[in-house]
């Protein structure tokens, strides 16, 4: 549509009234106006360089445009021209008006939109954003500059160009083909929640649909079953390395709990079983059992104290490992060729053996005694307290003549009345001995209490 045309107040002037244009400057003012393209003619109108005055005679014979409001003082020039004065000539270009003119009266045309550039044809689908409802818990959080919507589109970066959309699609805006296949960014709002998920996604990128699982695949035929499965299926080597495998974590298993066994569980029956003899020991001599002779290959007929060690441990007849040893005791040498002399002989060497680790370990700090420390050893009728005098650190499991009843390499010279412990060594294995040799220095009967060594 044209602009309305102003009216001069003056009077009424004739489409081709002389004078029209004589004006300094008019004509210049006119092209001038129609410098800017907002307001040139459309292409299907008339692009005639004839121009028309305000007072041109319309269709009705009046002379008077029908659409010209009266204005007083001076007006704006028509299509954003410069200001003209009062009184001087209105000259604007009236495609209307000069067809009019020619032609006559004419039907008038559908009214076109002016300024509107023909819409570019539509080469497909277009991406619609729709704005997402706003959130309950942001609603108190929205100001003026948190209403709009910033949406980015995926794969792109920087600030969008154009203006901010608006929830619906622009029709003026030129498609793109190269985001055709892009799906649409999901608009962020400005609320303090829709920012931190925002910020959580930002970065991420959208797991790619599986081809197999867009098109199924086709059936395999028989042939090619069997060979599917006979590749599925693991070669030998794989299977042979397995099962090595599987032995040794099996293996490994099984040392790990023998380890445990060894060092901790026997060591906790032992000394159940070595406290249960002793109790059993002291009742039969509560009884009167128990008196001094020849004793049982197992029977528990004394108790060992050492005091520096904290060891308190039964001895039982014999040096069986099974039967005494095991069992958390210590073993008497009293049978064939190894037999030593008993405590309440006037004569002799009173020798002993027990495990220095595992089985309750009651020599496993014997190499700590020094000479002096009191060793008493407990029978029915008496408390028999000997010291510490000397040690062998090592010597080989054959060697027994360190329990004879004069003990070679203790430093004894002539007979008397000896003690003689013997053990493992290193620790946790028995490839050496380890000897310890005490003397009797004193002798006292039940009936007078314990010893000095054991009281105080």
């Amino acid at each position: 549509m044209t602009a309305p045309r102003p009216e001069d107040d003056t009077g009424l002037q004739g489409p081709y009234e002389q004078g029209a244009y004589g004006a300094d400057g008019a004509f210049v003012a006119a092209v001038e106006g129609l410098a800017d393209p907002l307001n040139d003619p459309l292409p299907e109108q008339h692009t005639s360089p004839w121009f028309r005055s305000d007072t041109a005679q319309d269709d009705t014979g009046t002379g008077v445009s029908q659409d010209a409001p009266p204005v007083d003082g001076a007006r704006p020039q028509a299509y954003g021209g410069p200001e003209q004065p009062q009184g001087a000539p209105d000259e604007w270009y009236d495609p209307e008006g000069y067809q009019r003119d020619w032609y006559g009266a004419q039907q008038a045309p559908a009214p076109v939109p002016a300024a509107v550039p023909e819409p570019a044809p539509d080469p497909g689908p277009r991406r619609v954003t729709v704005t997402p409802p706003v959130p309950d818990e942001t609603l108190g959080l929205r100001t003026a500059d948190t209403r709009r919507i910033v949406a980015e589109p995926h794969g792109r970066s920087g600030p969008p160009e154009g203006p901010a959309p608006t929830g619906r699609s622009d029709p003026a805006e030129p498609f793109e083909p190269s985001r055709r296949s892009e799906p649409a960014a999901e608009p962020v709002t400005g609320g303090r929640a829709e920012r931190r998920r925002a910020a959580k996604g930002r970065g991420r990128r959208p797991a790619p649909a599986s081809a197999a699982a867009a098109t199924p695949a086709a059936p395999l035929s028989r042939m090619e079953a069997r060979r599917a499965a006979k590749a599925a299926k693991d070669s030998p080597a794989v299977v042979a390395s397995r099962v090595v495998g599987e032995v040794f974590i099996s293996l490994g298993v099984l040392m790990l709990l023998f380890v445990t066994y060894q060092l901790w569980w026997t060591n906790v029956r032992a000394e159940q079983i070595a406290g249960r003899e002793t109790d059993k020991i002291q009742e039969e001599w509560a009884k009167g059992a128990g008196k001094p002779g020849v004793f049982a290959p197992g029977q528990g007929f004394a108790i060992m104290h050492i005091p520096k060690l904290d060891v308190v441990v039964p001895i039982a007849e014999g040096i069986n490992k099974e039967k005494v040893l095991d069992r958390g005791m210590l073993g008497h040498y009293g049978e064939g060729k190894l037999k030593t002399a008993m405590p309440e002989d006037k004569q002799g060497n009173f020798a002993v053996a027990g495990h220095r680790n595992t089985h309750g370990e009651p020599f496993r700090y014997v190499n700590t005694l020094t000479p002096g420390d009191p060793i008493v050893v407990e029978t029915r009728d008496a408390y028999y307290t000997y010291e510490m005098t000397s040690v062998l650190p090592q010597t080989s499991p054959s060697n027994i003549s360190v329990i004879e009843p004069v003990p070679v390499g203790s430093g004894f010279d002539k007979p008397g009345r000896y003690l003689t412990l013997t053990t493992c060594t290193p620790e946790f294995t028995s490839t050496y001995r380890l000897i310890v040799w005490g003397k009797m220095v004193d002798e006292r009967p039940r009936s007078e209490g314990k010893p000095k060594a054991l009281v105080g």
